[in-house]
């Protein structure tokens, strides 16, 4: 298996680092026409190397549904400013100084900083200064009469924050005044001056334009035919955003190309690849494009070029287990190594570890539709989301690691012996439960590892794993991200009931793969199976959380 890493020494990163310098250039903002301009430099890089690729399109237009999620506006940045005191930014120093789909407006007057739910009596007439929940407050600075509104994001140092606030067309109604953005240095010195009870005066200014519909573009290319091992990266996200996910869409380019010369029509798997706006595009893209029966796995790339933190692998879900987890595991681990340690062993060049399944990207919603999904990652990213996610920050080591790792666990998948791979399967089958026993009782894991290790067996030709006649509690109605601002769309009170159940982070990931193992599972199988897979969990906040699901129709228990 090792010798699929030496094939892949041809992923080059140098052409990575290219790209992503080219895909910076644009202010990838979802409901942007800078974003469709990203698509086509995207759709006519593919074409240059003689890959077969199309345009596909869904809108935003502030109205239509992508599955669970609402389309945001069509927006578009002209011009920015904001000033106070002496100090002054503009959108040609970073665009991120106005917040993506903010309406155009001027604003001048007294800053009053918002820290606890009484300030906002102090709102009217008057510009506001907030730190946290940045969509929630927009709509109260709204309704509180405020003239204008500065956000800043603690941990962000000198850089701009980036914050969407996703608008659709019926927030039009109320959302009227500018939004603006300036980093946490700025803020301070302002919060300083306002609570030794200085008078503070700003100046802002935002000209956008907001239109009727723009293209949600989708580009996917092919190479061979089906079955595929299907590669996706988010293209969207504001200028530069050279790690998230400039990196992980040029990669993905390399990938394509490679690949393209690669294969032959011995290869067991054909390879697509798919640039789409995260999460909205994904889930445009499976409502009225893709053929699930056609993907085997799904290999997501998101923010692959990090310098700093750990490379993470996230590992499919216990519901959908797969052995690609651990062949990519097995190829980052290769690829990561570098010299020798006393005894002789291999050393690491970077921190690296696989993780259980956890949510933020586009491997979700693949997962939700029953195709076991990875995605490497490298975080924590200082510069994450902000104005200073520039490629000079990035690491070519980084993406050298994660892109060789990614091609040969392609290549291993599409021309590894069926001794080679069944061997293989059976091994990381025991490591991972293995694993889940060192800390749980295991009772419900195995099955599903046999369960999977059924279907790898399926579409790579060898007979590993088994069956077992599924059970399932609930049927999941309407899958996707159940984004808990989309839920208050459909029902405020419930909503906003739903994200303070889910505040802590890692309840979001439970209640998803709650809901695929309640699929398969009767109801204390499906809980038992998550407390198999991640530990101890507060359960009466996902059984509230499945209450209202239920309520909405989202869910319906059998």
């Amino acid at each position: 298996m090792e010798r699929f890493l030496k094939e892949a020494e041809v992923f080059s990163s140098d052409r990575v680092l290219q790209n992503i310098a080219d895909i910076t250039k644009f202010h990838r903002i979802q409901g942007s026409k800078e974003l469709f301009e990203a698509a086509n430099y995207v759709l006519e890089d593919l074409r240059i190397w003689g890959i077969e690729a199309e345009l596909l399109e869904d809108v935003y237009d502030g109205e239509r549904w992508h599955l669970t999620l609402k389309s945001p506006i069509a927006w578009d940045l002209i011009h920015g400013e904001i000033e106070i005191g002496e100090r002054k930014a503009t959108t040609e120093k970073t665009p991120l100084v106005v917040m993506a789909h903010s309406p155009s407006g001027e604003a001048e007057g007294e800053v009053v900083l918002i820290e606890r739910e009484e300030d906002w009596e102090k709102a009217k007439d008057r510009i506001v200064l907030v730190g946290e929940e940045w969509r929630e407050n927009y709509e109260k600075a709204n309704k509180s009469g405020a003239k204008g509104f500065i956000i800043y994001r603690k941990g962000t140092g000198k850089a701009f924050p980036y914050v969407g606030l996703f608008l659709a067309k019926e927030d039009l109604e109320w959302a009227k005044i500018p939004a603006v953005a300036i980093s946490e240095e700025w803020a301070n010195e302002v919060i300083a001056k306002l609570k030794k009870g200085e008078s503070v005066e700003a100046r802002l200014k935002v000209v956008s334009e907001i239109r009727e519909k723009q293209v949600l573009p989708m580009v996917y290319a092919k190479v061979g035919k089906p079955p595929y091992i299907l590669f996706t990266a988010h293209l969207c996200h504001p200028k530069p955003g050279a790690n998230d996910n400039a990196s992980g869409s040029a990669a993905l380019l390399e990938l394509a190309r490679a690949l393209s010369k690669l294969y032959d029509e011995s290869f067991r798997f054909g390879f697509a690849f798919l640039w789409i706006p995260e999460y909205h595009g994904t889930q445009a893209f499976i409502e009225s494009f893709a053929e699930l029966e056609h993907y085997y796995v799904v290999i997501n790339l998101d923010m692959v070029g990090g310098r700093e933190g750990v490379v993470m692998l996230i590992r499919t879900p216990l519901s959908r287990f797969s052995v690609i987890e651990g062949i990519m595991e097995y190829y980052l681990d290769l690829a990561n190594s570098r010299g020798k340690s006393f005894g002789g062993s291999s050393l690491p060049k970077v921190p690296l570890k696989s993780y259980p399944y956890e949510m933020g990207s586009d491997h979700d919603v693949f997962s939700f539709f029953g195709i076991p999904s990875v995605m490497p990652i490298t975080w924590p990213d200082s510069f994450y989301h902000s104005s200073e996610d520039s490629i000079e920050k990035l690491s070519k080591e980084t993406l050298e690691i994660i892109g060789k790792a990614v091609l040969a666990t392609a290549l291993a998948l599409a021309k590894a012996s069926k001794e080679e791979l069944q061997r293989f399967a059976k091994a990381y089958a025991m490591k991972y439960l293995g694993e889940l026993g060192l800390t749980n009782e295991l009772d419900v894991a195995e099955k599903l590892v046999m369960k999977g290790l059924a279907r790898d067996g399926h579409f790579l030709g060898v007979d590993i794993g088994h069956e077992f006649e599924s059970n399932p509690w609930l049927q999941w109605k309407q899958k996707g991200i159940l984004s808990p601002r989309d839920i208050m769309r459909i029902d405020k009170a419930q909503g906003k009931e739903m994200r303070e159940l889910l505040k802590e982070r890692p309840l979001m990931a439970l209640l998803h793969e709650l809901l695929m193992l309640g699929e398969l599972l009767p109801k204390d199988d499906a809980f038992k199976a998550l407390e198999e897979e991640y530990g101890k969990f507060k359960r009466e906040s996902l059984e509230k959380a499945l209450e209202i699901l239920g309520a909405l129709n989202f869910v319906s228990f059998l």
